[in-house]
């Protein structure tokens, strides 16, 4: 009974956050659009009137738009992480956050896309970057970076996609069973068919599982995608083997985060403090001690391999970052990504969800000046001194910056009232573990 009870309750509070819109929803969603529309009002002027309203100049033309890339895909790797991977290893404390996770995957992903397409310029041609053949025989460069993302941005889309949906699909199914006329019928479409049945069980749970096996090594091969757009160039602070594990570290940093800063919120405003506790922070907090550690052993190795190196350009390059016109994003990125998350090392820390919620968005800070520097600092200070020249993003650029976080606040905004955010079948599970746990125990006392 206590049982039945139990996954009543998590029926009513989960659905429930699918009701009705309130006010403050409609003033984040109006506030979305409102960026959404800064930012295309800005690249409507540049596909117009050309990039001169950018700050892209020789050396400098990899600016923000690749900078924000980078940091959206790395956004994007949190949730492959905590979903596939500790399903994988069976961590239990996934279940009340994984969702939202998938969820801020598939649209950080689909934020990601958006820069390299603007950065073409032309971006009506960007159908051009994809292998298809055509009659005018206009086949790819397969040595260009830009094809690179085309194959990691949608392979990663579509099998996360894939696994959002997947999971998703017997929750839809209660929601269905709650539901009445239009809105029915819609989520009948959407359940295919599901009834719940030891076969249907069956054949999820295995197939759940090839997509926890078959994202688990996309979480490496993407960022490392990416982080060959800048290691295979001879520039100096990019050609570096240790790049691929280095930007892996660091996106699961800055995912891990972005979770934090999304669950603080979302908890108090839906009231699921019974399912997203103070243990599910205390677990991501060490994950984020964990890839702060590594991130700032990566930056620790670049200083000892330019300074030992026989390489005197990407040694004075070092020199530039740390001392130069960039100085103080880099000691900024410094303080965020590799002090400040070591305060998770204090359990008073851990257990305060404002304090953890501060540190997730230095964080977020942090990487999003990591990628700026890795950027802005290589171009400007390369081989040539005759060619230095300092990159400083102009207002097309953050206004486009600002806008991607208006889309994919959108875009989550929408999934929170379509669907829940938090697992009701996964969450039944558990609670009915707990109780035969507690009833076994019960029975042994007695």
């Amino acid at each position: 009974m206590k049982d039945t009870n139990a996954a009543t309750a998590i029926q009513r509070d989960i659905a429930g956050t699918l009701g009705k819109p309130g006010g403050l929803w409609y003033l984040l969603f109006l506030t979305c659009l409102g960026m959404i529309a800064y930012g295309g009002y800005w690249w409507s002027k540049m596909l117009t009137e050309g990039f001169g309203h950018t700050g892209l100049m020789h050396p400098g033309m990899w600016g923000m738009m690749i900078s924000s890339f980078v940091f959206w895909v790395g956004i994007a790797h949190s949730g492959t992480l905590i979903s596939a991977i500790l399903f994988l290893f069976r961590a239990k404390f996934r279940t009340a956050v994984y969702r939202s996770a998938e969820a801020m995957t598939v649209f950080a992903v689909l934020t990601a896309g958006l820069f390299p397409i603007i950065h073409l310029g032309r971006a009506w041609l960007g159908f051009w970057l994809f292998p298809y053949p055509n009659q005018r025989e206009l086949w790819v460069n397969f040595r260009s970076p830009l094809v690179w993302d085309v194959f990691a941005i949608s392979t990663y889309l579509t099998v996360s996609a894939l696994f959002l949906y997947t999971g998703l699909v017997p929750d839809i199914a209660a929601i269905r069973d709650t539901l009445k006329g239009w809105k029915k019928k819609v989520y009948a479409l959407l359940a295919l068919g599901w009834r719940g049945t030891d076969s249907e069980w069956r054949r999820y749970v295995r197939g759940y599982l090839f997509f926890a096996a078959l994202a688990t090594p996309l979480v490496i091969s993407v960022h490392s995608v990416v982080s060959w757009d800048f290691a295979m160039s001879i520039t100096p602070g990019w050609h570096s083997t240790i790049f691929a594990p280095y930007f892996v570290a660091g996106a699961i940093l800055s995912g891990v985060a972005m979770v934090i800063t999304i669950l603080v919120p979302l908890r108090k405003a839906y009231k699921l403090h019974s399912y997203v506790t103070g243990r599910h922070f205390d677990m991501l907090s060490r994950l984020l001690i964990l890839t702060s550690l590594i991130v700032t052993y990566s930056y620790g190795v670049e200083f000892f391999m330019a300074a030992y190196g026989t390489n005197t350009v990407e040694r004075d390059l070092f020199i530039f970052r740390a001392t130069g016109d960039y100085k103080f994003h880099f000691w900024l990125m410094v303080f965020c990504n590799c002090v400040a998350p070591q305060l998770c090392f204090l359990k008073r820390v851990r257990e305060n969800i404002a304090v953890l919620f501060v540190i997730s968005l230095f964080v977020n800070v942090g990487m999003f000046l990591e990628r700026f520097n890795i950027v802005a600092t290589s171009l400007s200070h390369s081989h040539d001194p005759f060619a230095w020249g300092n990159y400083w993003p102009a207002q097309a650029e953050i206004a486009l910056y600002i806008g991607s976080f208006g889309w994919f606040g959108m875009w989550f905004l929408l999934f929170l009232k379509v669907l829940p955010s938090v697992s009701l079948s996964e969450m039944k599970e558990q609670a009915a573990e707990e109780a035969h746990e507690a009833q076994g125990e019960i029975a042994h006392a007695a």
